[in-house]
């Protein structure tokens, strides 16, 4: 009888556990609007989450520990002439965060300590250089007052916040259709993209240049999204020929094949990956599922590890991730979403059970083998006397 060996890791007993009711953000008007983001963004001060607004668009900043329920009266970000498709906060400046809209425009916006007391209309700088609605910003992880943003006009443009001007264009010729998904290298040095012409690129920003591209890296037609990973990798979610959701991984200097290909399920909402580089674990978060899937990512093959999935009954209309920094270390937390409801906004933490409550738990489940066992062998004996008889 072969005996199956598990694969020895540090996070193989991660669970997700929702916040108590009252630490939870109650009656916000999440967006309706139909965009493959987060809606969600969070920092160590703040949470801001886009809300449904009349007559423009808006999005909602608390101070992260005001939780409980919102006043419906409460002021928000509210500059914007169409509604806002994507939030994100800056990196170096907690107190900052950059706005995409509909109305074709990049705004940066600047949040008093303790929050607003009244609606924010006026933003620091306003970035005008799209001819279509803005779908993705993202602050550049290293240099100080760089922001990307993409919009549906097929350009990307890299600006420099405190002059207000684009630094850097890649035009239609480099995306020739609908940009879905850009994030930033760990170090900044380059830039991945997922397009709707079914191909994935790795761009040098600095030279705006393509240095590697992989065509059709999942045979569905559905939107991919790509992100950097550890070590040169990059790990892409789409689905498959038969509209099945699939996640893989690949290494930039070979996309010849992938590293690793796992179909996952037959659902149709796009997954957004969440990279923490200091675990190597990326976390699936689908639009319209009620579930986070996490995997781990190592240097040897198979490369990606399933470890395990939070379900709960609600399904998720956004998500925001928190940086590392503004987590609870001390109780063993590695991470924590910001899920969004229809009209509520629930934090889940991500934890590692201690050392202790591990051998406890395994103490537990041999307890329980050993009193199968037990119960087996006596029906065995009931089974030979009823025989006997």
């Amino acid at each position: 009888m072969s005996r199956q060996v598990v694969r020895s890791s540090k996070f193989r007993h991660v669970f997700g556990q929702p916040a108590k009711a009252d630490q939870c953000y109650e009656d916000v008007r999440v967006s309706q609007t139909t965009w493959d983001s987060g809606f969600c963004a969070v920092n160590p001060k703040f949470v801001a989450l886009i809300c449904e607004a009349s007559g423009g668009g808006a999005f909602l900043v608390l101070p992260l520990g005001k939780t409980g329920r919102v006043d419906k009266n409460v002021p928000t970000v509210c500059g914007h002439t169409a509604p806002v498709l994507d939030i994100a906060w800056c990196p170096h400046n907690d107190n900052v965060i950059a706005s995409g809209s509909e109305d074709c425009t990049v705004m940066v916006w600047e949040i008093p300590d303790g929050g607003l007391t009244l609606p924010l209309r006026e933003p620091v700088v306003t970035l005008e250089g799209h001819t279509k609605r803005v779908g993705i910003v993202a602050w550049h992880p290293t240099a100080q007052n760089i922001l990307l943003s993409a919009g549906c006009d097929n350009v990307i443009l890299v600006w420099d916040v405190g002059t207000g001007a684009a630094v850097l264009t890649l035009g239609p010729d480099v995306h020739p259709d609908t940009i879905y998904s850009v994030d930033w290298s760990r170090d900044g040095a380059l830039i991945c993209t997922s397009c709707r012409d079914k191909r994935v690129r790795i761009i040098e920003p600095r030279k705006g240049t393509v240095i590697a591209e992989k065509d059709r890296p999942h045979e569905g037609t559905r939107p991919v999204h790509a992100v950097f990973v550890s070590e040169g990798k990059i790990l892409t979610t789409g689905f498959s020929r038969m509209s099945e959701r699939q996640v893989a991984l690949w290494d930039t200097k070979h996309l010849e094949e992938p590293l690793s290909l796992q179909e996952l399920d037959t659902s149709s909402g796009v997954l957004l990956p969440f990279f923490d580089p200091d675990t190597n674990i990326v976390y699936l978060c689908g639009k319209g599922d009620s579930s986070i899937r996490y995997f781990e990512i190592t240097s040897e093959a198979p490369f990606l590890h399933y470890l395990s999935m939070f379900s709960s009954k609600e399904s998720q209309r956004g998500m925001g991730y928190m940086p590392k920094r503004g987590l609870e270390v001390n109780k063993c937390e590695i991470a924590r979403f910001y899920k969004l409801h229809e009209r509520k906004c629930e934090p889940i933490a991500m934890t590692v059970p201690r050392k202790d409550a591990v051998s406890r738990l395994e103490e537990e489940i041999k307890k329980l083998q050993t009193t199968v066992q037990e119960l087996q062998k006596r029906l065995d004996r009931l089974e030979e006397t009823v025989q006997a008889k």
